[in-house]
């Protein structure tokens, strides 16, 4: 296996774990629904962002190019969001840099998709 087939399945596996275990939490922590009142949303908008994060890791691992591509931009919208709703309510930097963080990841597991896409295209063009 490559080096960009083993970037993009660690940092794909590192996104997928962190998405099923906060997708968890959003669903069931009460703390998690406090947390979101506190930055001003709806309790009816955690329940929609856990579902969308179950939905969001099962797009990235599907064959099909567009909804793995809907993912990726779901998920880094998400994180980008997060991270500044964050620093706008004045939390502590670690929430901050923990949305930047996994944006980062995100973009990793994207750009290795992507060559590796260019790798297996000019190898079996159509």
């Amino acid at each position: 296996m490559n080096k960009t087939k083993i970037t993009y399945y660690a940092t794909t596996g590192i996104i997928t774990v962190m998405m099923l275990f906060i997708a968890y939490e959003t669903l069931t922590k009460p703390e998690v629904k406090v947390s979101m009142a506190n930055l001003g949303f709806p309790d009816y908008f955690r329940i929609e962002l856990g579902i969308t994060k179950l939905i969001g890791v099962v797009f990235l691992w599907l064959p099909v190019r567009l909804l793995k591509e809907a993912g990726y931009i779901g998920f880094a919208i998400m994180f980008a969001s997060a991270a500044y709703a964050h620093f706008m309510m004045g939390d502590p930097a670690d929430k901050v840099v923990a949305g930047l963080a996994f944006l980062a990841i995100l973009i990793a597991s994207y750009v290795s998709y992507a060559k590796h896409q260019r790798q297996v295209s000019s190898i079996h063009p159509l």
